[in-house]
């Protein structure tokens, strides 16, 4: 009998053991995930006692709270909605978060570690308790000329400030309204959600982020990066051939334009670049090899997923080519992919010195009540590891951004430049025979704006040069006129 005692002791003892490990794994290790969690809808029922905090774009609360008569005490309301919707995302007690609204969640609720004796004094004066403001980079003037400039064609635009980092713009189209997924009404949220879904477009999509495009001959601009931290030069020749056919292949690349792309033999590194030769960039790239291809692609932060504080999915180059896939990849074709974020980071890396900076879009926060600062901007160059954001070095920098200069000067980009400024960039035009057209434009405005415009679904006859340049174009005006006023 005291065996069969002791076991049932035993048992019990093991059964309260686990049960004190698993309390303790719920309330120390797990209670961030858990109380973060979208489905927590005690936690959001007790957020919406909170007078939750603006996010401001320039001058201006894109997003802010609304008292209202509810058992939920306050209403997420968003201020020119369809401009800043992939932005801040959306505050919903149905849906949960997305965008700054998630990212930024403590900050905005005024739960950080920073504005605990905030907390106590309201919690002992018996006041609300009120959020922080969230200051965006964004600047609602290049913000509304990209979204002016791209219309309603589906695409994706975002510019950026080289030598920072900061986000002056990003705008995805389509795009939709979020106040449509913040009221009270569970069943008309439930409902909008699944219109929205099926919009045509897929206008929840951040397709500066979230989606990746063949780049087309903008990763010329990775390719002759390659080349120039090789040792060629820009007036290096190159063979300027009607078709090339890479080893292990008779399936011939040709160019745009019928036939070879000057009226020689060769063509130089620069105007290759200038007019856009892909027979000449597809050989450079088997020429280069694809070790040299990957690992310059790589510097630029292909294969790594940027340090953004918004969800951000990585470009892609495949670890290994083999020389008909090293040829298309050269070109921007084949499986290489590119989301317009990384594509702008690119250019603006070219635009400062070879150095990639830290992408952000939050500039700074603020105490909800004396405005004082909490925190500021993540910036800086982006290291991690032996991955050092030196993509390039300054003078393949600053030999890329001649080159692309004539591009815009003399070549396929002449339709983003502007007077009196030095425009650099590179269009891009992929294509699949029959198939409508992924057209690009990178591009930047001295060290004061970098740019990438995406059409990926622009027709069978588009370019880059005649859609995404003057869209471009327009942006970098609009950032330039900011910054002088």
């Amino acid at each position: 009998m005291s065996r069969q005692i002791r076991r049932v002791a035993t048992l019990m003892i093991v059964l309260f053991g686990a049960m004190f490990v698993n309390l303790n794994i719920i309330q120390l290790v797990r209670a961030d995930d858990l109380a973060e969690n979208p489905a927590n809808r005690r936690l959001l029922i007790r957020e919406y006692e909170i007078e939750r905090g603006p996010i401001v774009a320039g001058d201006r609360e894109v997003a802010y709270s609304q008292e209202t008569d509810d058992d939920l005490k306050y209403l997420r309301v968003y201020a020119e909605p369809h401009l800043y919707s992939h932005v801040t995302g959306f505050y919903s007690f149905i849906l949960g978060r997305s965008g700054l609204e998630a990212a930024m969640n403590d900050e905005l609720r005024g739960t950080p570690t920073e504005v605990l004796a905030q907390n106590l004094a309201a919690l002992l004066g018996g006041r609300d308790q009120l959020g922080n403001t969230v200051q965006v980079t964004i600047d609602p003037r290049v913000q509304q000329a990209a979204r002016d400039a791209l219309g309603d064609r589906v695409g994706a635009v975002v510019a950026l400030e080289p030598t920072t980092g900061a986000v002056l713009a990003s705008y995805s189209g389509p795009t939709y309204d979020p106040n449509l997924l913040t009221g009270h009404d569970a069943s008309a949220i439930l409902d909008n959600w699944a219109a929205l879904q099926e919009a045509p477009g897929n206008p929840l999509l951040d397709r500066v982020t979230r989606a990746t495009y063949p780049p087309g001959s903008t990763f010329k601009v990775i390719t002759a990066a390659a080349a120039l931290e090789g040792g060629l030069e820009p007036g290096t020749a190159l063979d300027d051939l009607a078709s090339y056919a890479p080893p292990q292949t008779d399936r011939g690349i040709r160019n745009f334009s019928p036939g070879p792309c000057t009226s020689g033999s060769t063509i130089s590194l620069a105007d290759a670049l200038r007019v856009s030769c892909n027979t000449a960039f597809a050989k450079l790239g088997v020429d280069l090899g694809p070790e040299a291809l990957i690992a310059t692609a790589e510097r630029f932060g292909w294969n790594r997923t940027p340090p953004y504080l918004l969800p951000t999915v990585r470009s892609q180059i495949p670890k290994e080519l083999d020389p008909p896939a090293t040829a298309q990849s050269a070109i921007g074709q084949r499986d290489v992919r590119v989301t317009p974020l990384q594509a702008a980071m690119v250019v603006a890396a070219i635009a400062n010195e070879g150095r990639v900076m830290r992408p952000h879009v939050v500039s700074q926060v603020r105490e909800a009540v004396s405005g004082r600062p909490l925190a500021g901007a993540d910036t800086g160059v982006w290291s991690e590891g032996r991955f050092d954001g030196q993509a390039v070095s300054t003078q393949t920098a600053q030999q890329l951004r001649e080159m692309m200069i004539r591009v815009v000067n003399e070549g396929t980009g002449r339709q983003a430049a502007i007077e009196g400024v030095e425009v650099g960039g590179k269009t891009g035009t992929a294509q699949v025979p029959g198939e409508s057209s992924t057209v690009w434009f990178i591009g930047f405005a001295g060290d004061r704006v970098a740019v990438a415009v995406v059409l990926p679904d622009a027709g069978v006859d588009a370019t880059g040069g005649g859609l995404a340049a003057p869209i471009a174009r327009a942006v970098m005006q609009a950032a330039l006129q900011a910054g002088a006023a």
